[in-house]
């Protein structure tokens, strides 16, 4: 028995790699992916340390890869909008000097409910004129087209057309807006940012670096936080009738928080953007007693391929390194412990086994001294 206490305690102070809990062994990384980089980049796979330079290089990456402009597909018709009546909008048509031929609102009737539909063929009907076309018109068409109408009734006819029930053509907002639903499409051009202003604005959830327009079995992603911030208006695109846009939420936006920090958990980033102190401070920062923050890593991209990054925080000068090391979505920051921490687990965890051999071996002892001669 003494000779198995004797292995176990030695075994134990030769291997702290049994400790319990997440490890990470630099050593074990680059052996795993040692011959899979590709040609011409030999360090790949190394763990990259956080220092000036590195943040320098990502600056400019992040520089070079803002949003490009987008081609708006109606931009020719944004620059000469003029609303086309379609079925289902309702008129009002105002004949001056000639009461009998327009309807009065009266007090309690809205215009819309006195006016003239379009029927669902695109026709509308008006008295000494008949039924007429005048779905896919602008306005000044149906206009004269009226005038034409009622010249043979009335001399020199004057006429107003106006639409006051826009019904015909709509856009659908969903996702992350405050009052999603139909949006419908007037003479006034509607784009992104209107309809989502219109749907009371977008939710605190929301996610408005991918805003999606769906639009005849295509789908677009629009980024309107480049819209807001750097006044990139080619993200706002003109609408038409049928527009699905949906604001997604930024659940997908999260960055993980492991190991030695005072609250390990998964957080959210605001606009698309975190730090590295950021995630850390959110996380109630290391844990005084168990961390080694010399030892703090960033990994990230998939199993097969990923990049780690590290920073030595055991001086907090460093910790402004991490104020501008920009994570992004999915990132893992893990911190180390340190190893005298995992030693004490590794005690820890033995600790019940060896008190009940010892014991064992203390009662064998006994038995054999009080045993008769």
């Amino acid at each position: 028995m003494k000779r198995v206490l004797l292995l176990a305690a030695v075994l134990c102070l030769s291997a702290c790699a049994w400790g319990p809990g997440m490890s990470m062994d630099e050593g074990a990384f680059r052996k795993r992916y040692a011959g899979k980089a590709d040609a011409g980049t030999g360090d790949a796979f190394e763990i990259i340390p956080i220092d000036a330079e590195l943040l320098s290089r990502q600056l400019a990456e992040r520089e070079q890869t803002r949003p490009a402009p987008r081609q708006d597909p109606l931009a020719a018709a944004a620059a000469d909008y003029d609303y086309r009546v379609t079925a289902h909008d309702v008129l009002s048509v105002i004949v001056w000097d000639h009461p009998e031929l327009t309807i009065p609102a009266g007090e309690f009737r809205s215009a819309e409910a006195t006016g003239h539909p379009v029927a669902a063929d695109g026709t509308m009907f008006f008295p000494h004129v008949g039924v007429i076309p005048v779905a896919g018109k602008t306005l000044r068409e149906i206009r004269e087209l009226l005038t034409k109408g009622l010249a043979p009734v009335i001399e020199r006819p004057q006429l107003d057309v106006r639409v006051v029930g826009f019904r015909g053509q709509k856009v659908q907002v969903t996702g992350e807006v405050l009052a999603p639903g139909s949006i419908p499409i007037t003479d006034v051009p509607l784009r992104v940012q209107d309809a989502i202003s219109q749907a009371k604005g977008p939710t605190a959830e929301a996610d408005l670096r991918g805003v999606t327009l769906t639009r005849g079995g295509q789908t677009f992603t629009l980024d309107l936080q480049a819209l807001h911030e750097q006044g990139d208006i080619s993200q706002n695109w003109l609408l038409q009738d049928g527009d699905i846009l949906h604001v997604s939420d930024r659940s997908r936006n999260k960055v993980f928080v492991l190991g030695e920090v005072r609250k390990p958990s998964s957080r959210l980033m605001v606009k698309g953007r975190m730090t590295l102190a950021e995630a850390i401070g959110d996380s109630e920062g290391f844990e005084p007693v168990t961390s080694n923050p010399a030892r703090l890593y960033v990994i990230r991209g998939s199993f097969d391929r990923p990049t780690i990054y590290k920073l030595d925080a055991s001086s907090p000068d460093a910790l402004l390194l991490a104020t501008q090391f920009q994570l992004q979505p999915h990132d893992v920051v893990f911190v180390s412990a340190h190893e005298l921490t995992r030693w004490n687990r590794i005690i820890s965890q033995i600790q019940p086994t060896v008190q009940l051999l010892w014991q064992a071996v203390d009662t064998g002892n006994r038995a054999i001294i009080i045993q008769p001669p």
